[in-house]
């Protein structure tokens, strides 16, 4: 829950903009790259796309996102959280539009990447938002709030796809795809720069202060300061790449291994999907809660143990309902560390290299998660997926060390 005391005075105020504005942009990604898959079949029969053409639709879509979180966190810690957020959200606005009137596979793949550009800044940069505009103790559970919002993208995305893609068809989707982006460009503009920006601004414009003249390099330097800095940074990455890896791991390949073993339909495959979803909606939200009472290490091992031992278990079971069951289960603890990134991060690095930390950082887990499909379907190619699934369970022994040697405590920290 928000806490009670933020009203709608003043900087309180401020506050609850500023997480709305976050969730806004971080649902509008889950909704946008849904939606793209529920599309592909439309597409590729009106385009006339071989099946290589209509995944390389996704795979540079996320190339661009990856691109884009990279380059708009340098930018967002050089020139401000809100006015970075807005020009990602103008140019995804603008590409997708262009989407709907596409004449052919070589101007969609260009519009889909830079989309993706687009998107890329909108999760870090709004947790940096998020984290700068909130109070400490209760920054983590704001963060996993800007979590949340991918899981209510994603399931608006398959609620409304079937229902309009037979009406409106695949252009008209992408014109439907543009809507929260204007919503959340019109939200945008009206709100400021958080306070603690504006100060480290007006100290970098200060040529007495210690931190003038800062070049747009330093912020990504800073990320490898020193030794103890470098050492976080790899805890952070490894941590991020074991969350992507395992949740595309899983959810890429879940719904086969369910047809295949136990032959369930696209129906009830559909179900155990929506059932996962909010399972790992109940886990990210209690993630936040956890790591603002418990600290960011205790909650994230915690998590990290819970997705071991249930990916291990979800291997052996058999009936339907302890499929159903442990599905919620799984995807609370696989995809419910999603809520702790944004504090975490924030506190490890200072105002100057805030966002560029969340958004590389998040963006190299996710682009090393990337390759989580091609290796569970190795694998299962090899050993079936139950043991392909089971050894996935691993790589959260990796994550448990990772925090425990690399990731310092800071909860309750002030932001530098």
């Amino acid at each position: 829950m928000l806490p009670l005391e933020l009203d709608a005075r003043g900087p309180r105020r401020y506050a609850l903009r500023a997480l709305t504005a976050a969730i806004l942009g971080y649902a509008m990604d889950g909704f946008d790259l849904l939606i793209l898959g529920f599309m592909l079949p439309a597409i590729a029969l009106d385009l006339h796309l071989s099946p290589a053409q209509g995944g390389a639709l996704v795979s540079w879509t996320l190339v661009g996102a990856v691109l884009g979180g990279i380059g708009c966190g340098i930018l967002s810690d050089r020139y401000g959280r809100v006015r970075v957020l807005s020009w990602t959200i103008l140019l995804f606005a603008i590409c997708t539009g262009l989407c709907a009137v596409a004449r052919g596979y070589a101007d969609l793949l260009v519009y889909r990447t830079l989309a993706g550009v687009g998107l890329g800044g909108e999760f870090g940069i709004g947790m940096a938002l998020v984290a700068e505009a909130w109070p400490a103790a209760y920054r983590a559970r704001a963060s996993s709030y800007v979590g949340l919002g991918w899981q209510a993208g994603v399931l608006a995305a398959a609620l409304l796809t079937p229902l309009l893609l037979p009406l409106i068809g695949w252009r008209g989707m992408f014109a439907v795809g543009l809507l929260p982006a204007l919503v959340s460009f019109g939200f945008r503009r009206r709100l400021a720069e958080p306070d603690l920006f504006i100060q480290h601004a007006r100290t970098a414009r200060d040529p007495s202060a210690p931190t003038a003249q800062i070049k747009p390099s330093s912020a990504l330097r800073l990320l490898l300061a020193d030794w103890p800095t470098a050492r976080t940074s790899l805890g952070v990455v490894t941590l991020c790449s074991v969350q992507n890896f395992g949740y595309y791991g899983l959810m890429i390949w879940m719904p086969s291994y369910l047809s295949q073993r136990f032959g369930y339909s696209l129906t009830r495959s559909g179900l155990w999907t929506a059932v996962t979803v909010a399972g790992m909606a109940c886990g990210i939200g209690l993630f936040g809660m956890a790591a603002d009472r418990l600290g960011r290490r205790p909650t994230f091992i915690v998590y990290q143990v819970g997705a071991a031992v249930m990916v291990f278990v979800y291997a052996h079971l058999t009936t339907p309902a302890a499929l159903l069951a442990g599905g919620a289960v799984m995807g609370m603890f696989v995809n419910g560390m999603l809520g702790g990134y944004g504090a975490l991060i924030s506190e490890l690095y200072p105002t100057r290299a805030r966002a560029t930390a969340q958004n590389v950082l998040f963006n190299l887990g996710r682009a090393v998660g990337g390759f989580g499909p091609l290796t569970v379907g190795m694998l299962a190619a090899h050993y079936g997926f139950a043991v392909a699934i089971a050894m996935l369970a691993g790589i959260y022994v990796l994550d448990v060390a990772a925090t425990l040697f690399l990731i310092p405590e800071r909860r309750g920290a002030a932001l530098e």
